[in-house]
């Protein structure tokens, strides 16, 4: 009889074989593909809401007065960040269309699975869920100050904030007002706490599910366009090799504790795909299409390294002290 404790301790192997399921379904029959392509925002705000209900709200005013922790997460994501992937476009230099996806991406911190991945990985999720609200903000106002930086004021004047806001509301502010009010109404009955213990299986399938919609949704235009997207995939992966060392740097420094430093290493290291990929369809016909393959390829990079990370990431690189 499967238990929930198995479930969550065998998790890599349902995460691997939703990857692959998602990649069948979307190569095979592209209609399917497209019509996923609708369920992923919803999909995503169940597996979010399933993680807020476990997260004792109560003891969140301690996260939001943790102040080292906050002060590190902004170093790392809009100072260390922009600098790395400014680098690595030097090192793998892409042409316009490219270049502003990969700018589009790897500039924007995640603000929704990012703190599930956060709990699986035994980071702190509730310091995660707390600064949200924050990386929102900040990261709305720097990116198009950061793409006029890099590629120049044309480029950062056709930016438009609409998709930013809609998925924070519909990400993180619905399912994190449900969990609040589903705790509430639980709180000291019987029929309450089987609620609870009922959304505690959720997470673990509700990932593989994402994991399925998301791939099957878009691996048709990384396949189209694999000829241009392959020279791509180094940035990549080189972020994703770079930045959980010199997040550990910055925790180091910080004096972060083993939980907080993990929370700090999936949040450099994880990027706003989903919430960007309207940004780029948005941008002008001759760049949109290839900016949205080119993030779509960052979101199937990015799964695969998740997946390594929430066993590599306490297990090896910052371990219990």
């Amino acid at each position: 009889m499967l238990t929930r404790e198995t479930m969550e301790q065998q998790q890599t192997w349902f995460y691997v074989v939703a990857l692959f399921v998602g990649a069948a379904i979307g190569l095979s029959n592209p209609v399917w593909g497209n019509v996923l392509h609708y369920t992923v925002s919803p999909v995503l705000a169940v597996l979010l809401y399933s993680m807020f209900v476990q997260i004792p709200f109560l003891q969140l005013k301690e996260s939001w007065s943790n102040l080292r922790f906050m002060g590190a997460l902004l170093v790392a994501n809009f100072i260390v960040v922009p600098v790395v992937v400014w680098l690595l476009t030097l090192v793998f230099p892409q042409s316009p269309g490219v270049l502003i996806g990969v700018y589009l991406v790897l500039l924007t911190p995640c603000i929704d699975y990012v703190i599930v991945f956060t709990q699986l990985g035994r980071g702190n999720e509730k310091l995660m869920l707390a600064a949200t609200p924050l990386l929102f903000v900040i990261q709305m106002i720097l990116l198009p100050f950061y793409l006029w930086l890099l590629m120049g004021a044309e480029v950062a004047q056709v930016m438009q904030v609409g998709p930013f806001v809609e998925a924070f509301l519909f990400l993180i502010v619905i399912p994190l007002l449900l969990a609040v009010v589903t705790q509430f109404l639980s709180r000291g009955k019987a029929s309450g706490e089987r609620v609870i213990n009922a959304t505690a299986w959720l997470p673990v399938p509700m990932m593989a599910l994402a994991l399925i919609v998301v791939v099957a949704s878009q691996i048709g235009k990384v396949y189209n366009d694999m000829a241009i997207i392959v020279n791509v995939i180094p940035i990549y992966i080189a972020f994703l090799i770079i930045m959980p060392w010199i997040s550990l740097l910055i925790a180091t420094w910080f004096g972060l504790n083993p939980g907080a430093g993990r929370a700090l290493i999936f949040s450099s290291a994880t990027r706003n795909s989903l919430v960007v990929l309207p940004l780029a369809l948005a941008l002008p016909p001759e760049w949109a299409t290839i900016a949205a393959a080119v993030i779509v390829t960052q979101t199937m990079v990015e799964l695969a390294g998740e997946l390594i990370y929430i066993r590599l990431v306490p297990a090896v690189i910052l371990r219990d002290r």
